[in-house]
């Protein structure tokens, strides 16, 4: 019984991270990309994994050059390659992060509702978790955002945008002014965009803030435009002398030689998978509207999901919905629900069961 293991106390009473795994018709509750990978590129990875498999007697290469200089390239805004660093999801790069700049004494503020993993990767890495907050229409102001991070006086402030569970996306200036509180603290800035290619204007990013801000960190995955969820590639540009200090803290060889191989390929395969953020945009920004022509109160989404208020019965509506084989997320958020943005076929899916079970959970 895990009572009478000798657990780290702070562990004690906490649960594992996790989403309901359901086997449905319509998967609609863990942001994925819903899109199945082209069969191009389903061959192009076959190759480059059996190839990896030659050399699968021998450790990887342990800073993998050549992925970085190509996530460098796709990145853009005169990122080099010596600026980027890789591991397994973008949870692997947060915790990365907190092992270097956080730990005992030390903490970490984030503005929620956001993503839940943040507190639960705090607590691994023996940093106190701080939770700040965001406005009534989860937005957050540069002044707020600052005036928090002075109040606090955190060692590392984590910014996600596009945010989730909300989908809203922070201004260039609210993550201006957080980076200049947190430099005036001696801080780290983390701004989370794991949604950042789904953004209605995707030239908004913190990416470009990048040049003379040596304590901005921008955490990117390859899950979810790139439609990797099961590759585990996360990534995050930063300062050449951030990836120095998270050398000294990544585990030996920690990006195996067929992971390598599956993001390269991506990468180079990039044109094809990215034509379908388009799409996924399509019908994000389709159930948006026909919430609000239902009376129900989605928040603005610059992400692949919508999150939407407006219901008396959350849960009613999560288990009418479920009962229709569209597996939807409740995140906890009284009245409130999130759908993932999927197919044209997986969005009617959902509308259409919506509109059946609406009436009795308003």
């Amino acid at each position: 019984m895990l009572a009478s293991l000798p657990l780290r106390d702070d562990l004690r009473g906490h649960r594992a991270y996790g989403a309901p795994m359901i086997q449905v018709p319509y998967a609609l509750n863990v942001n994925e990309n819903t899109h199945p990978l082209p069969e191009e590129l389903i061959r192009a990875i076959g190759s480059a994994a059996a190839e990896a498999a030659a050399g699968l007697n021998r450790y990887p290469d342990r800073d993998f050059p050549q992925l970085r200089r190509e996530l460098a390239d796709y990145l853009g805004h005169g990122i080099t390659e010596r600026q980027v660093w890789a591991a397994n999801g973008s949870n692997e790069i947060l915790q990365q992060l907190l092992q270097t700049f956080g730990g005992p004494g030390r903490n970490v503020l984030s503005f929620a509702p956001t993503y839940s993993m943040y507190p639960l990767l705090a607590s691994g890495t023996n940093t106190e978790y701080i939770a700040g907050r965001r406005a009534a229409d989860f937005t957050l102001s540069p002044e707020d955002a600052a005036r928090q991070i002075r109040q606090h006086r955190p060692t590392v402030t984590i910014l996600c945008s596009p945010n989730n569970p909300t989908g809203t996306a922070l201004s260039p200036e609210t993550i201006l002014a957080a980076y200049e509180a947190v430099e005036e603290l001696g801080g780290m800035l983390v701004v989370d965009e794991a949604y950042a290619e789904f953004a209605r204007d995707p030239d908004t990013t913190a990416l470009s803030l990048l040049p003379g801000r040596p304590r901005l960190v921008v955490s990117r995955t390859m899950s979810k435009a790139f439609a990797l969820a099961g590759a585990r590639v996360g990534y995050f540009a930063a300062d050449p002398a951030v990836v120095e200090a998270v050398m000294l803290v990544r585990l030996p060889y920690h990006l195996s030689a067929v992971t390598q191989a599956v993001a390269l390929t991506a990468l180079r395969h990039r044109d094809q998978l990215l034509g379908q953020v388009g799409r996924i945009r399509e019908q994000r920004d389709r159930i948006v509207t026909r919430l609000e022509q239902l009376g129900l109160e989605p928040a603005a989404s610059d992400s692949n999901f919508v999150f939407f208020g407006g219901l008396s019965d959350a849960q009613g509506l999560w288990e009418d919905l479920l009962g229709d084989g569209v597996l939807i997320r409740d995140v906890g958020i009284p009245g409130h629900l999130r759908v993932t943005a999927g197919t044209e076929e997986e969005t009617t899916a959902f509308l259409d069961s919506l509109e059946r079970h609406l009436p009795d959970r308003r």
